[in-house]
């Protein structure tokens, strides 16, 4: 499992294009491989972007400064170095994409990661099958 949510200030909606960001970062995390292993299997690949509608950065006296605060949840058992190339993987794509903006705004681009273990968590998936089929 691996999850990514992105929150991210509403006044980035029309230049963040954060479908397409969304689509970046589940490639990198679903063509991720140690050898011929799959580190994150596609059927467990999501993330999803939310906005803030409602928001405050410092003291609110900067109109266009915005922020995105990816929050990544992934299963126990992926080594250190695993653990940190997917961090450091997605938060590149981050700064990438949002590279034009960084320079003309005032913005806050974050990562933060959490690793769960497995007996904290109830799942009924399907996508996994669906995923090995195709």
């Amino acid at each position: 499992m691996s999850h990514m949510t992105l929150e991210y200030s509403a006044n980035l909606r029309p230049d963040g294009d954060m479908a397409e960001l969304c689509r970046k970062l589940a490639r990198f995390m679903v063509e991720m491989r140690a050898g011929d292993r799959s580190i994150y299997p596609a059927g467990g690949v999501r993330v999803r972007a939310i906005p803030c509608e409602e928001f405050c950065i410092a003291d609110g006296s900067l109109a266009d400064a915005a922020f995105v605060h990816a929050i990544l949840k992934i299963g126990a058992g992926r080594s250190e170095q695993l653990r940190q190339a997917t961090c450091d993987g997605l938060f590149a794509i981050m700064k990438a994409h949002f590279a034009a903006a960084f320079e003309r705004r005032g913005l806050a681009l974050s990562l933060e990661f959490n690793e769960f273990s497995e007996s904290g968590t109830l799942k009924h998936n399907n996508l996994h099958a669906r995923f090995t089929q195709s």
